[in-house]
């Protein structure tokens, strides 16, 4: 069965805080490819503070030596506020043979049962949470039941499962580097040299 791992966020801008853990679950899950998914209108966050023109092409410089890394606008091609349940309902109609992975840090994963019918996301894909070695996952309120009852330690089935793995978790924000280049800093060995390239080029972030 094919994998295709799926990273989603505003990626405003994109830096090695996302493409590190990503390469991490890739080569730990086997996965084919992994489809990095910019949000059009994020629905949990501020709007982005750059086009989503200018963030996809942040994103294919960050990842273009990286063959099995690919950047995917269909969020960003469907508009609107951007939910995980549609996109992953398209990908999943586009290639109903594949085994969809959508990734996630702690975080995040701290308020999934409160997304938008995660149920429905648990139909349609396995989920990887990412963390730091030692860290343990929720195990009490509602999300906890969510990983209790779906957690495995390795993923068997096309969908409904969760599995977590340590990883790299770098002390990185898109946040930070968006301050660093507010107040006159560079952003080098945050992100990928390119991107930083782009973004002095364009004046982005200032």
């Amino acid at each position: 069965m094919k994998l295709i791992g799926i990273n989603g966020g505003t990626f405003d801008p994109i830096h090695y805080g996302h493409l590190r853990p990503a390469l991490e679950v890739q080569q730990h899950l086997g996965l084919d490819r992994v489809l990095f998914v910019p949000c059009y209108q994020p629905v949990h966050r501020a709007l982005p503070q750059v086009s989503a023109e200018q963030r996809c092409a942040m994103i294919e410089l960050a990842i273009e030596n990286q063959p099995t890394f690919t950047l995917e606008k269909i969020e960003i091609e469907r508009g609107g506020p951007s939910y995980m349940v549609d996109t992953l309902d398209s990908l999943k109609q586009r290639e109903p043979e594949a085994c969809l992975v959508l990734m996630m840090g702690t975080d995040t994963f701290s308020q999934f049962h409160r997304w938008q019918n995660w149920q429905g996301i648990l139909k349609l894909a396995n989920l990887a949470i990412m963390h730091r070695p030692g860290e343990v996952l929720p195990s009490e309120g509602e999300v906890g039941k969510i990983y209790q009852s779906h957690q495995v330690a390795q993923l068997t089935q096309a969908s409904g499962q969760i599995v977590d793995m340590a990883v790299t978790q770098l002390e990185i924000s898109s946040t930070m580097v968006r301050q660093q280049i507010k107040d006159g800093h560079t952003a080098d060995y945050l992100l990928p040299s390119n991107v930083m390239e782009f973004i002095q080029k364009h004046g982005l972030y200032q």
